[in-house]
């Protein structure tokens, strides 16, 4: 296996809060986002509480587990859980919109 597509660098853009980071493909978009220190919303970090749930405006991702904490229409819907998704481009993400 080539290491050095593991170290490819791809950049992350939250929205609505307009926040930009750098993620490698080898690093899930939370933690990438951690190092970064931008806070998103999370608790387990596995993929199953879905406290990290976000839309993917574009671009792709993979994950580090074999299914995920997302109905088939969530993802259909273009849903992601960032705590165990990796980039495989250069991302958009939509956080939900909470009132405070």
């Amino acid at each position: 296996m080539n290491n050095d597509a593991s170290e490819r660098r791809f950049s992350v853009q939250v929205h609505p809060a307009g926040w930009r980071y750098p993620a490698s493909a080898s690093q899930s978009l939370l933690s990438a986002a951690l190092q970064a220190a931008i806070r998103l919303p999370s608790s387990c970090r596995n993929g199953t509480c879905r406290a990290c749930m976000c839309r993917l405006v574009s671009g792709n991702v993979a994950y580090r587990i074999e299914w995920p904490g997302l109905s088939a229409e969530e993802k259909a819907e273009g849903f992601i859980l960032p705590c165990v998704a990796q980039p495989l481009s250069d991302l958009v993400l939509q956080l939900p919109v909470s009132e405070s």
